[in-house]
């Protein structure tokens, strides 16, 4: 099923379900108010809210509205938590070696993870304020999930297990807001200020095949200004799925229900795919031709991140956002 937070003033928003193609809605009022509600008690309220995405698919459901993704929030706009992984070995290997920094000895054997923001999350159609075009604002598209509860010392199988929703998101990072030794020092910590979600959460069975072992086998596609900048198979060179991303988080300690995990900017060791973050091209350019040459995001540029199923409908809706003016 697929599941969408409106705005209403609140700051959770009321939670509804949303058409296969995108076209239609319904409030889930009386089965669940907010997505986090759903979370906490999923097998009890999952099977109705998927009743209700049938109904609503076969053109039965009553009180069926229009959907508009530029009326959404973040689907889970408060979540228990929110990491970010770098889950994708060749963004990582491309920015340590134009930087010319050591690569951590593990990093094909254990997946990094950082904790983000997770006040700031943002709706698919939100600006992006134009003053944080000051600090090298870059993109990073990327798929994340949003989990059950998790028992501490889950292995990767039954971490897996407890996906229940996902989605796309962009997390924002400004590249050049600490000094350069700062930066250094931190190795690959960059500043994240906000991130910014699809208009749709949908559960793993609606991918269907596309859903291969925690992975997502489908072509993530970036357009920068109206260019396609990046189309890259999402699973091709992802090094950690989500079940192992998600049981390194459960390592030491549980994983509430409602945490929010990001795979870090989608990458593919094939450069023809392109690029789904700018600090990767500007790497590749630096080690071409010692030196970047293309620039962070400015004022009035768009962004539209976007992922298509194999039967050409968008899976998740887009993320199509605007930089602000200063």
């Amino acid at each position: 099923m697929k599941l969408a937070t409106l705005k209403d003033g609140t700051r959770d928003g009321q939670l509804v379900v949303v058409s296969r193609d995108l076209s239609t809605a319904h409030y889930a009022t009386g089965i669940a108010g907010r997505l986090q509600q759903a979370l906490d008690d999923w097998n009890f309220i999952s099977p109705q809210l998927q009743d209700l995405y049938d109904t609503l698919n076969h053109g039965k459901a009553r009180h069926a509205f229009a959907f508009d993704p530029a009326l959404c929030l973040a689907p889970l706009p408060r979540p228990a938590g929110w990491f970010g992984a770098l889950a994708y070995t060749s963004h990582i290997e491309r920015l340590a070696q134009a930087g010319q920094m050591a690569l951590p000895q593990h990093l094909k054997s254990r997946p990094l993870l950082a904790p983000g923001d997770a006040t700031a999350f943002h709706g698919a159609h939100d600006l992006l304020p134009g003053a944080l075009a000051s600090h090298g604002l870059d993109f990073g598209a990327q798929l994340a999930v949003v989990s059950g509860d998790i028992p501490a010392g889950s292995p990767p199988a039954q971490a897996l297990e407890g996906v229940r929703l996902l989605l796309l998101a962009n997390d924002t990072t400004l590249r050049t807001l600490l000094p350069a030794e700062l930066a250094a020092a931190h190795g690959l910590l960059q500043c994240r200020p906000a991130t910014s979600f699809s208009p749709v959460a949908v559960t793993p069975d609606e991918l269907g095949p596309a859903w291969e072992r925690g992975r997502v086998a489908l072509a993530l596609q970036t357009s920068w200004n109206g260019r396609k900048v990046g189309l890259a198979d999402a699973a091709a060179g992802m090094q950690f799925h989500f079940g192992q991303l998600l049981a390194h988080l459960a390592a030491q300690r549980p994983v509430r229900a409602g945490t929010v995990l990001g795979s870090g900017p989608v990458s593919h060791p094939d450069t023809a795919t392109g690029y789904h973050a700018i600090a990767e091209k500007r790497a590749l350019e630096q080690l071409a031709d010692g030196q970047p040459t293309t620039g962070w995001l400015q004022p009035g540029d768009s962004l539209r991140i976007e992922m298509k199923g194999r039967d050409g409908q968008s899976v998740f809706g887009a993320i199509a956002q605007t930089v602000g003016a200063l």
